[in-house]
């Protein structure tokens, strides 16, 4: 086993402890197995341990997983309608690989872009040579490292955005972890504006 498939392991049986087999009306066995071809890829793989393990939408909803986020035993929360969290789509060029589970590589709350409106700092972030992150993938980092928000910032997700041009966002609010949203013309100093450096599923790595 790699560094990195160790990782994995590791935030699988987070999300399986935090319910996550009940939000997909699965066995936990049954959502363990559909993890189990990109954990043994990354078997064989060099990443190192700073990957998240995300499950698409398909396979989880996001409306329902703020919730299953905590700081410190506080739940998170959200204001939002399940229908308004449900319209934060991935947008051009940020689409999950296909498959359950990706992998992100190299996941940031991008503190080198905070207090940039969401659409210069998707800029700025593309011309680093970076990829925003989306909805499904700053709730993996809520969830697997939640003390990210404490000692870092909150974040933007510049990857999805709703109809009306809204862009989700992730930080700390009454102690707990909060899904918002912000304008696309929107600056906040205490909001990053996330981003990694690669999304990969199992076709997608070379020996595949």
């Amino acid at each position: 086993m790699s560094e990195a498939s160790v990782e994995a392991q590791k935030q699988l049986d987070r999300i399986v402890a935090l319910g996550y087999p009940d939000v997909a009306d699965m066995t936990a066995a049954a959502f363990r197995s559909l993890a189990t071809p990109i954990i043994n890829a990354l078997s064989k793989s060099d990443l190192g341990s700073n990957i998240l393990l995300v499950p698409t939408r398909e396979l989880v909803s996001p409306e329902s997983l703020i919730a299953r986020t905590s700081i410190n035993r506080m739940a998170g929360f959200t204001t939002m309608p399940p229908r308004d969290i449900a319209s934060f789509m991935p947008q051009d060029g940020f689409e999950p690989p296909e498959g359950p589970f990706y992998i992100v590589v190299d996941p940031h709350t991008g503190t080198k872009y905070t207090n940039r409106e969401p659409d210069i700092a998707r800029k700025l972030v593309e011309s680093d040579g970076r990829l925003p992150l989306t909805l499904e993938e700053g709730l993996a980092i809520a969830t697997q490292h939640p003390d990210w928000l404490v000692h870092k910032n909150g974040f933007n997700l510049l990857g999805s955005r709703s109809n009306d041009g809204r862009v989700p966002s992730i930080w700390l609010s009454q102690n707990a972890p909060r899904l918002g949203s912000v304008w696309p013309t929107s600056r906040h100093t205490w909001l990053g504006n996330a981003f990694c450096m690669a999304r990969l599923g199992v076709s997608l790595f070379h020996y595949q």
